[in-house]
């Protein structure tokens, strides 16, 4: 196998500086110690920079092993990472043997996994704090007052995360006695909220099923609850997420948003953006973040995908909303004291981060390109707009383990026979490059 050269920002490296050792990088290397249990294996190095360039060479022995935690079940895992053509296999023990190379994990399995650069982090504690319940934090002010002014809202609240941004959104709208919400079925507060819409809003969900994660006006108007019927629920709140994730990281078109807005509007219904990903819709159609939010009751935007921070959300909405929003947030645990240590990291990432997204989007469409004409794999490579690929496959689960266990490549199975990759800060155009040579090794294996 020929050496693959993955590089790293110049000046940023990829994982936390600690003691003359670079902790949590994907170009980690080192001995394993001995002993029970999984270890993080890390190599001391005289300089962060002498990692900025590394080189996969094939091995003989596992070349990095680590805890991965299952998100089915939350059962903890062992990965034994091996070079293609190795050994490397879910369940196996640390390797115990000296490390011969380089390792990169190239982790494609959420915009999530981003970590704070060098700079932001610096930022981050240098930031001015106070409490911010009493409103004494002037970073965090800083903050509410940016994103509110990028949303054109009268006002806007910090929360650690855009779960807690829809928890609070959707609490604020629903009222007792069988209120529904309209949301794509495959959408983040559905899927991924641990039911959370029902248990502390007591809402009922009420799916509008939609090409790429978008419903039409049409279709919305069709899924309401007639207003006098006693024996439905009834409907209260459309949800809309921008942009779609498990179905792509489509962008709603503008007009599409708009009509749905008039539907709700003629229906008296409550309106919520969901912004997990805004920005990156902002950046993929040149619409402003203002124009996107223009009409909903409340928005959002999250810093902890694209924007690389590592905590943080900020929910925007009239004075009112806001002020009900900060009683929900105490209520659930989310108020916070010197919260501007995180606050300032947002704030970098509004300053420095948004116009990369479109990098992001580059490397996510070179990705698509590259598996679109492999064997055994679906996609239309025309139908990604933004950061994320979702394509098919069969048999993702063991597709995507052997993945990272033999060439260090991470993505995520969505189901049986479908796989989502997801381009960020932490992943080149090198590091893409190499994980669609790492896809084709495993689809000819497999053959």
């Amino acid at each position: 196998m020929a050496a693959t050269e993955l590089d790293v920002v110049p000046g940023e490296t990829d994982g936390a500086v600690e003691g003359g050792a670079v902790v949590g990088s994907s170009a980690v290397v080192g001995e394993a110690a001995s002993g029970a249990g999984v270890v993080e294996l890390v190599q001391p190095v005289s300089d962060a920079a002498h990692v900025a360039s590394a080189t996969v060479q094939p091995l003989q022995t596992p070349i990095m092993s680590r805890p991965i935690e299952s998100r089915r079940g939350r059962r903890s895992v062992t990965r034994s990472l091996s070079p293609a053509g190795g050994t490397g296999q879910l369940g196996g023990a640390a390797s115990t043997g000296p490390l011969a190379s380089p390792v990169m994990l190239i982790n494609l399995y959420s915009d999530t996994q981003t970590r704070p650069v060098e700079t932001m982090r610096a930022v981050m504690a240098a930031a001015e704090v106070g409490d911010e319940q009493r409103g004494e934090d002037p970073t965090v002010t800083a903050l509410c007052e940016r994103v509110a002014a990028l949303l054109d809202k009268p006002a806007a609240v910090f929360l650690p995360s855009g779960t807690m941004c829809n928890a609070i959104g959707f609490r604020l709208h629903i009222r007792p006695g069988g209120d529904a919400v309209h949301l794509h079925p495959s959408s983040h507060p559905i899927v991924a909220e641990g039911g959370g819409p029902s248990a502390l809003s007591g809402a009922v969900l009420a799916p509008v099923d939609g090409r790429g994660g978008m419903f039409t006006a049409s279709a919305l108007e069709a899924a309401l609850f007639p207003a006098e019927d006693r024996y439905q629920p009834r409907s209260r709140l459309v949800s809309v997420e921008q942009t779609t994730n498990l179905a792509g990281g489509r962008v709603w078109p503008l007009q599409q948003v708009r009509a749905v807005l008039e539907v709700a509007a003629r229906h008296r219904l409550r309106t919520h953006l969901d912004g997990a990903r805004l920005m990156n819709a902002v950046v993929a159609s040149g619409v402003p973040a203002a124009e996107w939010a223009s009409g909903f009751d409340t928005a959002w935007i999250d810093f902890t995908k694209g924007l690389g921070a590592p905590v943080g959300a900020v929910l925007a909405g009239s004075t009112e909303l806001i002020e009900e929003a900060w009683r929900y947030k105490q209520m659930m645990g989310g108020a916070l004291r010197q919260a501007g240590i995180v606050a300032a990291g947002c704030l970098w990432a509004l300053d420095h981060h948004v116009h990369r997204l479109a990098e992001d989007h580059a490397n996510a469409r070179l990705l698509a390109a590259g598996l679109a004409g492999l064997p055994g794999i679906t996609l239309d490579p025309e139908t990604v707009e933004t950061n994320i690929v979702v394509f098919g496959l069969a048999d993702a689960e063991k597709f995507c383990a052997r993945l990272e266990a033999e060439h260090g490549v991470r993505m995520g199975a969505l189901g049986p026979d479908l796989i989502r990759a997801v381009a960020h800060h932490d992943v080149t155009t090198a590091g893409v490059r190499h994980a669609v040579q790492a896809v084709a090794a495993v689809l000819r294996a497999a053959r």
